[in-house]
């Protein structure tokens, strides 16, 4: 047997919430190497993403006690709620990224050098593009909220964790065709809510 006992990650939750220093361990440890990627992807730096992650780790311990399996009937599985938790901590450290070069402009030849898929890093991104990432990223996150359960669940699972359909029914226990639809329709909301924010999806 494992030393945790083999629990689900939601029952180490709920022992975490609980003030089970041990618990709360093994959640970092079945959780912090994709989590770390999640923040590194939003980040493009490994220090950022580290610092970042640090942080989500030390909300968790701190909010446990508000994970809840089921919201509004649908049900919310952990990784879903953690890697929740690791995006606000990267979007944080976006606007404060933005709030500190916001001064610091580039010239035209310098934003046509920069590169939006990895943003971040030297020579990369420049400040007026952290300054869209950032309020675009704000927007996204305004317009998945608004999203039905089963679309923004389909969705965050496809593209903040990289899953397939078939691994996004698996987790989610719910028929393929079910999936396909959910993402199709979560993708043409989100695109509509977007436009009507004048953000390009």
């Amino acid at each position: 047997m494992t030393p945790d006992g083999g629990r689900t990650l939601q029952e180490l939750l709920a022992d975490t919430a609980r003030g089970d220093h041990a618990a709360f361990a093994t959640v970092y440890q079945r959780t912090h190497a994709h989590l770390f990627g999640v923040a590194l992807r939003m980040l493009g730096r490994e220090q950022a993403a580290e610092d970042a992650l640090q942080e989500a780790f030390v909300s968790v311990w701190k909010s446990a006690t508000q994970y809840r399996s089921q919201v509004g009937g649908v049900e919310v599985q952990p990784m879903t709620w953690l890697i929740a938790i690791v995006r606000n901590k990267a979007l944080d450290a976006l606007r404060s990224r933005a709030r500190r070069k916001e001064t610091e402009l580039p010239d035209a030849d310098a934003l046509d050098q920069g590169d939006p898929a990895t943003p971040g890093q030297a020579g990369g991104a420049s400040a007026l593009e952290l300054l869209v990432q950032a309020t675009q990223a704000l927007q996204i996150e305004d317009c998945m909220g608004a999203l039905q359960g089963s679309h923004r669940q389909s969705l965050a699972l496809a593209y903040y964790q990289g899953l397939s359909h078939a691994e996004i029914a698996a987790q989610m226990g719910a028929p393929l065709g079910s999936v396909k639809a959910w993402i199709r329709r979560g993708l043409e909301r989100l695109k509509a809510c977007l436009q009507s924010r004048g953000v390009a999806a």
